[in-house]
């Protein structure tokens, strides 16, 4: 890697920091309705993999999607929009923060319910295995998620047609209220559940981003090279409630505290200037482009016009 590969990682990562602050700040004005779950904390996670893809690599994802969508690419007017509920959305105003779409950037969409990813995700795996096409599927999900019968259904049908998928979990240790300790009988990891099925697993410290990378990199051509599915599963934690509606009273403040230490935003930079990657002022350029790109993406959001009425049949698949 080289000094310009560190500072994209970083700035992908303060992005989304800083769109995620803003959604925050605009919801509670009542700009931003409906459901909205932030990924405050979880940076490293969505920017250290998916640099590790390829274009032609499928992603689907979650309901807290807006930083596997910024780390993907998508342009944060579209998405700011979006979640402005406005025509010039990347969903076309229609999705909402939970159904972010770019079929160009083949991110296949947020999912709003629980598991829901995980057979389609599969799909595409069959797709570019059919096509005999080289191109990896990830999917991303939550430590709740593995209690659905769709995780456990396609992960066994990913084991036995050996698809090209990796099973992305994002264990933030907390299903909405509910602890991992209250659904796991052997510990907090979920890794061993990919055992049964014959699918390779590995942990990695999931507010490295660096860590993300290197490990999604070595499984990502394990993957590509035809040798079945794989499951990695990143240790997280999301600084913020479930969602807006959330005040995480659920939680002890000294356990948010010491996550808070291991804070990827605060991390990351100072790693670069303790190995002298980069320099302090390189750094503050950063942070003054990306404030200047979200002031610029809530005023496009903003000045946009909310869909057409005679549009609301459109898009819609029976």
């Amino acid at each position: 890697m080289n000094k310009e590969d560190y500072l994209n990682l970083y700035r992908k990562m303060y992005l989304i920091r800083l769109f995620e602050e803003s959604c925050g700040e605009n919801y509670s004005k009542g700009f931003i309705r409906g459901f909205l779950h932030l990924y405050i904390g979880q940076e490293a996670v969505a920017v250290g993999s998916i640099d590790a893809l390829q274009e032609k690599d499928y992603i689907v994802t979650h309901y807290r999607d807006h930083g596997h969508a910024i780390a993907r690419g998508l342009s944060t007017n579209g998405l700011m929009a979006e979640l402005f509920g406005k025509e010039t959305g990347v969903s076309k105003g229609k999705g909402g923060s939970m159904h972010l779409f770019d079929a160009e950037k083949n991110f296949m969409g947020g999912h709003a319910i629980v598991g829901a990813q995980m057979p389609l995700s599969a799909g595409f795996a069959l797709a570019s295995q059919y096509r005999q096409e080289d191109s990896v599927t990830v999917v991303y999900f939550g430590d709740g998620a593995t209690n659905q019968g769709t995780f456990h259904e396609t992960m066994n049908l990913a084991s036995v047609w050996k698809l090209p998928m990796i099973f992305f979990l994002e264990n933030n240790f907390y299903g909405m209220g509910t602890s991992v300790e209250r659904i796991r009988t052997n510990g907090k990891s979920f890794s061993n559940l990919a055992e049964g099925y014959g699918i390779p697993s590995t942990i990695v410290d999931g507010m490295d981003v660096l860590a993300v990378k290197e490990t999604t990199n070595e499984v990502v051509q394990k993957v590509r090279n035809g040798n079945g599915p794989a499951l990695i599963e990143a240790t997280t934690f999301r600084f913020q409630g479930h969602s807006m509606a959330d005040p995480a009273k659920y939680r002890e403040s000294s356990e948010v505290d010491e996550w808070k230490k291991k804070d990827p935003v605060e991390a990351f930079p100072n790693y670069i200037l303790s190995k002298k990657i980069a320099t302090q002022e390189e750094i503050d350029e950063i942070k003054k482009s990306v404030s200047e790109e979200m002031v610029s993406a809530v005023k496009f959001a903003t000045d946009s016009n909310e869909p057409d009425l005679n549009s609301l049949g459109k898009d819609v698949y029976l």
